[in-house]
This record gives C-alpha cells, sequence and structure tokens, in this order.
C-alpha cells in the first residue's frame, strides 16, 4: 500500500468525544475532520463496529479515516456499547438497541458544526452488516452506505448456519465476542470509573454460544435484522465488496439482483480484508473508490461513479493447492448486470462417477457414501482471515473418503462465474445426515485445488424453518448450493464434484455416522459458465494502487506465533486440529497502551464417533500502561450427545497477575434436526 502524506485538505482529530444516547448511555467516539469544516460543514462518514478505536482496530482505522478526512469528510469511529470505552454492556449482536444507538449517533453528527447533515455510513463484517441493517431503517441523514464481507441473511449465509449444519465458526466467533465484550476501557479515557466500568462488563456479560446454539433452524431471531426479507427497505446508494477467499462471497450478487437503488459490486481474491488491503492480492486502490462513491452521493459531483459495469471481479486462474497465497492470478472481468445475460447456466448429468457431457444418457445406479469423520480436517476455516495456513489444502486425502464424480480431461479452458449447485437424488439409512458438496480443479498431476463448496443437512430439504427427519429408505429430491465463485479450469484439467457425509471441523457432524447413497437418475451438476468472449470486458477499468493514510505507529515488543497442527494418534484413533493465533505483545506508541493478545483453537474426534467432536476455544488478552494491567481469559468448549449440545464456559478478569473475578457456565442445550 502506498502511505499518502500528502492530502487535499489538513486534517484535525478529536481522540476521544462522549455521544449521548436516548436512554443515557454514552457511546465513545473518535472523529477525524477536515480543519476548515469548522468554518464550511462537510458531509460525516460513520464506522460502527464493537473492535475497540483505542486499540484492536486502531491501526486500520489510522489508514482510512484521515484518509477520508483529508478528502473532505468529517469520519466518526463509534464503539458499540459495551466496547472499547462506550458505556454499557454488548450481550448479542444486532440488537433493536444497537439500531437505535446508531441512529442516536448519526443525528448527533448532523448537529455538531463542522457536519452538513449529510451521512454516510461504511464497515466491514459487523460493520458492514449494521450499516445495511440500519440503512433497511431508513435514518432520515443517512445517504449511502459503503460495505465490504457482510451478509443480507443471517441464517443461512453468515458464521453460524450453512445449509442448515451447525459451523464451527459459530463457535468460535460466538468464543470471540465473549472475549471481546469482557474487556475493560482505557482508564486515560474514561478516568477512574475504568474499573466499574468493567466489572459490569465481567458481571453481566452474555454466553455468546448459547445464544447461537439455542436456534438452530431459521426462526425470528435470525429474521430478525436480515436485509432479504425484505430488500425493498434499503433506500440508499450501496457499493458492496467482498473476496473469493472470504465466507461472504455471495452477499455481493444478491444485493445486485434485489435492491432497487444505484448500487455497485466488487469481488476480489481477497480474504476477511478490505480490498485496500486485501490478501491473497492484488489489493487495489478502494479507498479512491469510496472516495468517489462520498463524493457523488454526499456532494453531487458528477463523477461517473455508476459508469461501467454493474459487477466487477476477479477471474481467478488456476493455482495449486496451498494454505495460503500471497497473490491469486487472474484478470478483473465485468458483467453490465446481475444476473447477467453472459452466463449460461449448463447442466451436466452425473453418471458412475462421472460428470457427463450435457444431454449424454448416463448409466443409472445408486452409489452409496458414508465417509469418515476425518473428511473435512483440510478444509479450512469457513472464512479465510488469512492468518495462514487457514485455506484449504490438496483434496485428495480428503476426496479418499467421498463419492467422487470428475469430468474428462477439458478440451479446451472452462471459466465460471456465479454459484454452481448440485442436484442429488438421495435416500439415507438414519433420520439425520448431511451431503457436504465440493468442486475441485484437478491438474494434470492429480492435485486437487478445491474451488468451492456446499453444505446441506438434508433435514432441512425442504426449508430452514421446518426441519424433518428423513425416513431411512425414501428418496428425496434436493439441491446442494455452493458459494458463488469466478474460476478458470484451464485446458487439459478436470472439474471434480466430491460429496460426503460429514465435514468435520468446518462443520458439526450429523449424531450418528449415516450412509447417504446417491441415485444418479435426477442426479446433476449445473455449472454457469461465463463464455470466454465477453465484450463488457472492455469496459473494465483497472484499479489504482492501494493507497491509505500513514498507519499508527507501534513497537511488537514480542513476537507472535501463528499454527495451524492436524494430528492423528493411531494407538486410540484421537485426532485434533489445533490453531493458535498469537498476535504477540504490542505498544500503541501515540498513548503507550500495551496489549497482548492471542487464541487458542482446538477441534478433537476419535476415530468415527460422531459424539466424540469437541470444540474448544481460549482467549487471553492483556492491556497495561505502567502500573496498571489487566488481563481477561475466556474458555468455551463445546461438546455432544446425540440429543444435545453441552455448553461449558469460563471468564476470569486479572488486576496485574491477581483473579479479582471469576464466572462459570453450563448449558444443556437440546438438538434440533442438526
Amino acid at each position: 500500500m502506498r502511505t499518502v502524506t500528502s492530502l487535499p485538505q489538513q486534517i484535525t482529530v478529536d481522540e476521544h468525544l462522549w455521544i449521548p444516547m436516548s436512554d443515557g448511555t454514552r457511546l465513545a467516539a473518535k472523529v477525524w475532520r477536515p480543519v476548515a469544516a469548522d468554518d464550511r460543514p462537510v458531509p460525516g462518514i460513520l464506522e460502527y463496529i464493537p473492535y475497540r478505536k483505542r486499540d484492536l482496530s486502531a491501526v486500520r482505522d489510522s489508514i482510512h479515516h484521515p484518509y477520508m478526512a483529508g478528502h473532505g469528510y468529517a469520519c466518526v469511529r463509534v464503539d458499540l456499547r459495551g466496547t472499547g470505552e462506550s458505556e454499557g454492556v454488548l450481550v448479542d449482536e444486532y440488537l433493536d438497541r444497537e439500531h437505535r444507538d446508531a441512529e442516536d449517533v448519526m443525528e448527533w453528527m448532523a448537529a455538531q458544526p463542522w457536519c452538513d447533515g449529510r451521512i454516510g455510513m461504511m464497515g466491514i463484517s459487523w460493520g458492514g452488516f449494521n450499516s445495511l441493517q440500519i440503512a433497511a431503517r431508513k435514518p432520515p441523514h443517512l445517504q449511502a452506505i459503503v460495505i465490504s464481507s457482510f451478509t443480507d441473511d443471517r441464517y443461512s449465509d453468515d458464521m453460524h448456519y450453512m445449509g442448515g449444519a451447525l459451523l464451527s465458526d459459530n463457535i468460535a466467533e460466538s468464543a470471540t465476542m465473549f472475549a471481546y465484550s469482557t474487556l475493560p476501557p482505557d482508564p486515560a479515557l474514561v478516568g477512574d470509573r475504568w474499573r466499574d466500568m468493567w466489572f459490569e462488563r465481567l458481571e453481566n456479560c452474555s454466553l455468546w454460544a448459547a445464544n447461537w446454539l439455542e436456534h438452530q433452524r431459521r426462526d425470528d431471531y435470525w429474521r430478525r435484522a436480515s436485509v432479504c426479507e425484505d430488500y425493498a427497505a434499503v433506500q440508499v446508494p450501496v457499493l458492496a465488496s467482498s473476496g473469493w477467499a472470504d465466507g461472504y462471497s455471495n452477499a455481493v450478487g444478491r444485493l445486485l439482483a434485489n435492491l432497487d437503488v444505484p448500487r455497485k459490486g466488487l469481488i476480489g481474491p481477497w480474504s476477511h480484508k478490505y480490498p485496500h488491503l486485501g490478501e491473497p492480492g492484488p489489493a487495489i486502490g478502494y479507498l479512491q473508490e469510496v472516495v468517489r462513491w462520498w463524493d457523488h452521493w454526499l456532494k453531487d459531483v458528477d463523477n461517473g461513479v455508476l459508469d461501467g459495469p454493474v459487477l466487477q471481479t476477479w477471474m481467478q486462474e488456476s493455482v495449486p493447492p496451498s494454505t495460503a497465497y500471497e497473490d491469486r492470478p487472474g484478470r478483473w472481468v465485468g458483467e453490465p448486470e446481475w444476473p447477467s445475460p453472459n452466463i449460461e447456466f449448463t447442466e451436466y448429468p452425473l453418471g458412475r462417477y462421472r460428470i457427463a457431457e450435457p444431454g449424454e444418457e448416463v448409466a443409472q445406479v445408486a452409489l452409496p457414501v458414508e465417509s469418515p469423520l476425518s473428511v473435512g480436517q483440510f478444509a479450512g476455516k469457513w472464512a479465510s482471515y488469512n492468518a495462514p495456513p487457514d485455506l484449504p489444502y490438496d483434496q485428495r486425502e480428503e476426496d479418499g473418503g467421498s463419492l467422487v464424480f470428475e469430468t474428462d480431461a477439458l478440451a479446451q479452458r472452462c471459466e465460471i462465474l456465479g454459484a454452481p449447485t448440485v442436484t442429488l437424488e438421495v435416500s439415507a439409512d438414519k433420520p439425520v445426515a448431511m451431503v457436504a458438496a465440493r468442486l475441485s480443479d484437478v491438474a494434470p498431476d492429480g492435485r486437487a485445488t478445491r474451488v468451492t463448496y456446499g453444505l446441506l443437512n438434508l433435514t432441512h430439504r425442504d426449508g430452514h424453518d421446518d426441519p424433518r427427519p428423513l425416513e431411512p429408505g425414501e428418496r428425496y429430491h434436493v439441491t446442494v448450493q455452493l458459494n458463488a465463485v469466478a474460476q478458470a479450469f484451464p485446458a487439459g484439467h478436470r472439474i471434480r464434484l466430491s460429496l460426503s457425509t460429514s465435514y468435520w471441523p468446518l462443520a458439526w457432524p450429523p449424531p450418528e455416522p449415516a450412509q447417504v447413497t446417491v441415485h444418479t437418475a435426477g442426479s446433476s451438476l449445473r455449472l454457469p459458465i461465463r463464455p470466454m468472449a465477453g465484450a463488457e470486458e472492455g469496459s473494465v477499468q483497472p484499479f489504482g494502487e492501494p493507497e491509505g493514510a500513514q498507519p499508527m505507529a507501534v513497537t511488537h515488543i514480542s513476537p507472535g506465533e501463528q499454527k495451524w497442527t492436524v494430528s492423528r494418534d493411531l494407538v486410540d484413533y484421537r485426532s485434533a486440529l489445533e490453531i493458535v493465533k498469537d498476535a504477540g505483545l504490542v505498544r500503541y506508541d501515540e498513548h503507550e497502551l500495551e496489549v497482548d493478545r492471542k487464541v487458542r483453537e482446538r477441534y478433537g474426534w476419535q476415530a468415527d464417533d460422531f459424539c466424540s467432536a469437541t470444540a474448544e476455544t481460549a482467549w487471553s488478552m492483556s492491556f497495561g500502561r505502567g502500573e496498571w494491567r489487566t488481563r481477561t481469559e475466556t474458555r468455551t468448549r463445546v461438546t455432544c450427545t446425540p440429543t444435545h449440545f453441552l455448553v461449558h464456559a469460563e471468564l476470569d478478569g486479572f488486576e496485574g497477575e491477581q483473579r479479582t473475578f471469576s464466572r462459570n457456565w453450563d448449558r444443556r442445550i437440546p438438538r434440533d434436526h442438526v
């Protein structure tokens, strides 16, 4: 990224401001704004997230907020209620209180002498979610949004559930928020109240894992704040982006297809990152695009921001399997509208271990599969955070426990853009079973790179709001939707479809092993083929070099550690995936705050005992300056029986080395067809 040291306008920074809410609670904000805004008010930009403006998101914030402020905007970064220095307690995501607080913040912004009353909202992940959700509430000052790595469907396309299957990211991310919601504020900003504020959080915190496990089907809990329930509620322009290595690769296309507002979509090769910080590369000059978006919708600049394709995306070239990539080769392609008239959905019948040609007559056979619990140990994370190695590895070992269908060697290059689907005629021998479908690019040397995948809990075959058990032996017609992707398959390669009945630890296994039989009659793979000749590619404009303001200065006092280890004990057949993400000890030089942050995840199992699955996540975070030293430690452990999930959690707070707070939880939650 190129650091921009000279911006069009000189800026000033308010390090800490209190914003009063309608119920008397105060939220903490940091504001970057042009000096000239005191005399000539400017539009405001709000980013509103729980990730601590003072430290944990401070470096990222320092790159884009001063940049936008230097282009004529008052950027307001607010910590959610109960996080950072904001008062109160955070107990769950996307509650009505969170949304009302955002509306209060925007009213406050509009009333400031440096703001002209026109406001944009932006964010990635949580900030992308709530920007879209708050837009649907139609606050009067909100004029446009810019969102990255988000979803419009909190049940079907988030970290919680996929195709009705429970994702392990549900557990890992609930543990993350369990940790983040119990951290202390900085005494340098809140004074002697810091300890009372911290203990209010510790004493009233929520068990996030139980909150999310109590809703295993699509009920009102998930419908709330899912914008897909009413796309028409969004009435402001939307610039939406994501990455193919992210878990949120589908929502950009759905917004383009369903919103009736000015909109643009951008999908690169990236993981869960803003595009100007995108990894794998290439990163792009995203902040230049964001400023153009704000200039048009908040300043009425006629800059052609809607010219060109409605969707611009990175068509990925074939690569060998790897758990991390520095860059993904490919090219930018554009589509004039979405769904695109350029995409040809082509159906390929499934034969005996073959993906046949369209229209080809295939043998009608019954093919059973009962996968070992080890299938999935090389799946990577549901959403890549580019913390190597969290991308899927060579799929050949996974395919050994799967039912595999494959094309002949391709006579010519094939490119796909969109969401493949697999239609199956299936039967099962147990009342609860799942299918994981993986699409891979198989090189001539046999190496298999996973391109995309999808899951279906077969009890959710007719929808996610009313799951029903399978009748053993009965045949069902089901569809598994795979994640959208843009991918090229070279001539001489093969396309492989792999089906398995487990995908642990990416998804929690069924209560017991199930044999699923695929009946090839009526079974097929549907691919969104993008023809090679695309005249619209001439309208694709190259992006500029990534730019940003000077990142905040930090000193790495001690190094961190990254590990991803798969282990197998062939004596008692115990296996595990262990993940270590340790950021090391960091000092924020500007205010001398020292932060140490680490998490360990462990997913274990024994042989093919599906009820031996165990997920454990342990966070440790410390904050200190001078003699002030605090630490929180949180541990979440989820196990199961055939009928229940068992959740055990621990929370400890330390001042110096003395433990001053401790609390344990034990919850037993019935399995609901999962």
